[in-house]
Formats: C-alpha cells, structure tokens, sequence
C-alpha cells in the first residue's frame, strides 16, 4: 500500500485545505484529512518491477469519512490507472449515501439531514450503478475502499503504475474524508 504521505495530494500541505492526523488503526502512522477542498486531486506511483509479472492488480483508495462528509457525492470522481502507453479511466463516487442514517428513526421526516429528499440516496444509488459508477465498499478493518481500477504488469517491463483519484471540474467544495492511502493488491480471478 502506498501510504497518504507518499501520495501527491493537491494542497496536501496546506492546512487550511487538508491535515495530517495520528491514525491509530492502521498500517500507517499518520494520514490526510481533507478540511475543504474544491480541487480534488490525489496521485500516486509504484514502480512495476516492484510487482510480480504477468499478473492482473486492482487498486483502491483506502479511507474513512468523517462527520462532516460533504460535497463528494455530486459531481462524481474520475479515477485513473496507467501503465506504459495504456490508461484506464473510470466514473468512482466516494460519497454514495447518506452515510448510515439509519439512526434516524423519525418517520415524519421526509427529507434528511442535507435537506434531500428521504429517497433521494436510494435513486442515486441505483442511477450510479446504471452509469456503471464504482461505489465503496466496507473492508473488515473498519475503513472503506473504493476501486480505482485495474491492469496487467507484464513480464519484463521496468515502466510506473500511475494511480489517480481528482475530480476538478465541478468547483463545488468538498470535506470529510481521511485518506490512508491506496492499495494495490492482486485481482482476485473468477
């Protein structure tokens, strides 16, 4: 796994936009807490000799999101796998509900804490998964992972995996997310 402090994030060292927090329950001493941002961008690289040959690898943004989640549901995120001369680019969404609002018990309410529409985050589940958007998903360590994509290290090729999770284009802000890093493991076949 690459670590958050060896990704390049956008303004990862400016603290009004993101800090650099103690993790406890991980791997990593410390990692990147987005404050607020209207410029995603997280980039990392791992050389492919680094990696076993003739073998197919997923790669994953691990993180967890914060009380103050916001802004990272709408417009989607762009995520970007490169190897060589071949790039991969895929629709993800970080943000993919209401973030457990099951709590809520509160049958009189029909809109939820965002002032969105009770089902607002079902549709919008179901209209991602229709435009084939990656969602999160839950790992039993207690942080999530988002697929950023995949690739194949061929044998015999001394080149560099580019990783890359941004979205630019919408100008709206963004906040509530601690970024652990991103993993590259093995695809599971079948």
């Amino acid at each position: 796994m690459l670590s958050a402090r060896n990704l390049s994030i956008v303004w990862g060292d400016t603290p009004q936009y993101w800090t650099w927090i103690p993790l406890e329950d991980s791997r990593f001493s410390e990692g990147a807490q987005l404050r607020h941002v209207c410029w995603l961008e997280i980039r990392g690289k791992i050389h492919s000799n680094m990696l076993s040959q003739d073998t197919t690898y997923a790669t994953y943004m691990v993180f967890k999101k914060t009380d103050d989640l916001y802004g990272l549901a709408f417009p989607v995120q762009e995520a970007s796998v490169s190897v060589g001369a071949t790039n991969l680019t895929r629709k993800v969404c970080l943000q993919h509900n209401n973030d457990d609002d099951d709590d809520d018990n509160d049958d009189d309410d029909d809109y939820d804490d965002c002032g969105m529409p009770e089902n607002y985050w079902s549709m919008r589940r179901n209209g991602l998964h229709k435009e084939n958007v990656a969602l999160p998903q839950q790992r039993t360590d207690g942080w999530m992972e988002l697929e950023l994509g995949e690739f194949f290290n061929e044998g015999g090729d001394d080149g560099e995996v580019s990783i890359s999770l941004t979205e630019t284009k919408g100008g709206n802000w963004k906040s509530g997310l601690i970024v652990q890093g991103i993993e590259i493991r093995r695809k599971k076949s079948g």
